[in-house]
């Protein structure tokens, strides 16, 4: 479990208002370290209420339990270190148990690997794919360090390499359109005037007869974003079925989150983490290539 240590410029305060407002853990952890966690200033036990100055070193500890299964799977890790793991999610298989689909997830196979390793850690994904998209899935080993990558995801890059029915115009470009929940449907998303902002940029790679294949920058975060946007200027996923691609050469979106550039939330080095194409989505570019 972690420490941390009050900067020398900073006031002394409560210790609470340390955890919470400069070591910024969640109010959520917050309870949770509250109730059954422990804390210890320079190595004595200390109260909620305590006071810490520039110097002190506060140890907090909290349970780590999971609902999750552990299920061996099989798994490709990207990287890892003493905070993150990062892996490579196939199409078809679902970031995270959900209601009717408790077992077969990247979650059942990161907690197995878990349990082999001797971690005790939950699971908490920084980033989500949806089942179909393939590519990095970045992970916390613990909560604090997911609630902080989650506060800073402006500083996050996220790329991701996309297969596109026809070819945008222009080369290189920008939309910008709100995407909302579209009307009776829990599932489909639109862009709609009362929908979320949301911004992505994208760059042509490779023109084929009918198709392109694109490089494409996530600036915000929106469900099913990248679908919709390029659904909206004409040139929608191929194999994307749900925002009208064609499905005659793949059958899935044919969508790769292939790159993660981010400061590592602990060192403050730079991290670039790359995941290269899958076999379906080399095989479409070929075919679309000849």
């Amino acid at each position: 479990m972690p420490d941390f240590t009050v900067p020398l410029t900073c006031s002394a305060l409560p210790l609470k208002d340390f955890l919470r407002r400069q070591a910024g853990l969640s109010l959520t952890l917050w309870r949770k370290i509250k109730t059954n966690g422990t804390l210890a200033i320079n190595g004595q036990p200390a109260a909620v209420s305590d006071t810490v100055y520039p110097g002190d070193t506060i140890t907090v500890t909290w349970p780590e339990t999971s609902s999750i299964i552990a299920e061996n799977l099989p798994l490709s890790i990207i990287y890892e270190d003493e905070w993150l793991l990062a892996a490579n999610k196939p199409a078809g298989m679902l970031v995270h148990p959900a209601t009717g689909e408790r077992s077969g997830t990247l979650g059942n196979a990161i907690m197995h690997y878990y349990s082999l390793q001797h971690y005790s850690c939950g699971f908490h994904p920084v980033n989500r794919l949806d089942r179909n998209t393939s590519g990095l899935i970045l992970i916390a080993k613990r909560p604090d360090i997911q609630h902080w990558l989650n506060q800073n995801q402006q500083y996050i890059v996220k790329q991701y390499l996309a297969v596109a029915t026809g070819i945008p115009t222009p080369a290189c470009g920008v939309i910008d359109a709100p995407i909302g929940r579209k009307t009776d449907s829990i599932i489909e998303r639109e862009v709609r005037p009362d929908g979320q902002h949301a911004l992505t940029r994208y760059r042509v790679l490779e023109n084929f007869k009918h198709a392109s294949l694109l490089e494409v920058l996530l600036e915000t975060g929106r469900t099913h974003q990248i679908r919709v946007h390029l659904q909206y200027i004409g040139c929608p996923l191929q194999g994307d079925d749900l925002y009208g691609g064609p499905v005659d050469q793949i059958n899935r979106q044919a969508l790769h989150a292939a790159r993660l550039i981010l400061p590592h939330p602990v060192t403050k080095q730079q991290l670039d983490l790359t995941s290269s194409l899958p076999d379906d989505l080399i095989n479409l570019i070929s075919k679309l290539g000849k």
